[in-house]
């Protein structure tokens, strides 16, 4: 009897905490529901284009026939996995995907931060907000122009770059069929389009670092160098870490319409990649399970990067992402 009243008890305890954080809650969301219904349309958003469409990688374990749908297709379990995966081609594609990926993030990651540290530096804020608008310019422009801005300079028979070399006595070089340059290229027309963009964040975490470490600095006699070194850019590693672990988690995302603008049949051994592969198989032979289970598989390598990322940064003593 005295086990059943003391069980009893601790029941009416856990039901009255219960009750208690369930009211918490409801003034919490009464106190800030101006605040909920700011995030209601983000949240929407991502319910209805990003998580509702999830179902659809049910058929990458199917025979999926749009007569039959989603629930009446065959299942065929990891077939479209095992094709895949003993495809000649799927070592081709992993290589320029990953070589093209490699590419920007060894030559284009760093270079917002760069210059994010040279505008900092900038006294005259006119001249300072002059350059960013500039910088910005590029990337509000879409692959289509600057494809053709690509095309005008570097062509062959009528690029502007190939008349001033031969007119300066040089032989025209072949820079859009050249398998050798396709990728430094693609590296370039990133770099061109989103240095700048890419310096936002970079420079609203500079705007963070509290002005007296600067000052404390001055005082000890270090230069503008050991100040950036010392100050800046410890202050904006966390942010550097982020934007690295989500950049690692869009590895397998190389930019469709950028290569598909820029491939030609003279350079498709070094520009074929998964998104193509994807779009050639899907959507033009309307293999649908089948580009399915190559986008799956992009999306779970991407994961387990980020995963894998933010573990080896929180090891380190970061925040990471999550």
């Amino acid at each position: 009897m005295a086990v059943d009243a003391q069980t009893a008890k601790l029941n009416r305890t856990a039901d009255s905490g219960e009750n208690t954080a369930r009211k918490r809650l409801w003034l919490d969301v009464r106190r800030d529901k101006y605040l909920y219904l700011l995030i209601l349309p983000g949240v929407l958003y991502f319910i209805m284009f990003k998580y509702i469409p999830m179902w659809g990688v049910i058929i990458a374990f199917q025979d999926y026939s749009p007569y039959m749908g989603m629930l009446h297709s065959q299942w065929v379990g990891l077939e479209h996995f095992v094709r895949f995966f003993s495809n000649p081609d799927f070592a081709l594609l992993f290589r320029n995907t990953m070589m093209i990926s490699l590419l920007n993030l060894i030559f284009f990651f760093p270079l917002p931060i760069l210059l994010s540290l040279l505008l900092n530096e900038v006294a005259q804020r006119a001249f300072k907000r002059t350059i960013q608008s500039i910088v910005y310019l590029p990337h509000f422009l879409s692959w289509v122009i600057i494809a053709g801005i690509t095309f005008l300079l570097l062509s062959q028979s009528s690029g502007i770059v190939n008349m001033l070399l031969e007119k300066a006595g040089f032989h025209p070089i072949d820079f859009l069929t050249n398998k050798n340059l396709f990728w430094v290229l693609l590296t370039l027309q990133n770099i061109w389009k989103e240095t700048g963009w890419g310096t936002i964040i970079i420079l609203a975490a500079i705007t963070a670092v509290d002005p007296q470490l600067y000052e404390a600095a001055k005082i000890d006699g270090a230069n503008r160098l050991r100040q950036t070194w010392h100050i800046t850019l410890p202050a904006i590693r966390n942010v550097i870490i982020v934007l690295l672990i989500l950049r690692l988690g869009s590895i397998m995302d190389v930019g469709f319409e950028q290569i598909f603008l820029m491939m030609n049949g003279a350079v498709t051994d070094v520009a074929d990649v998964f998104e193509t592969y994807v779009y050639r198989n899907g959507i033009q032979n309307g293999q649908f399970s089948y580009s399915t289970a190559v986008g799956l598989f992009k999306s779970v390598i991407g994961l387990v990067l980020v995963v894998l990322a933010n573990r080896l940064a929180k090891k380190f003593g970061e925040e990471g992402v999550f």
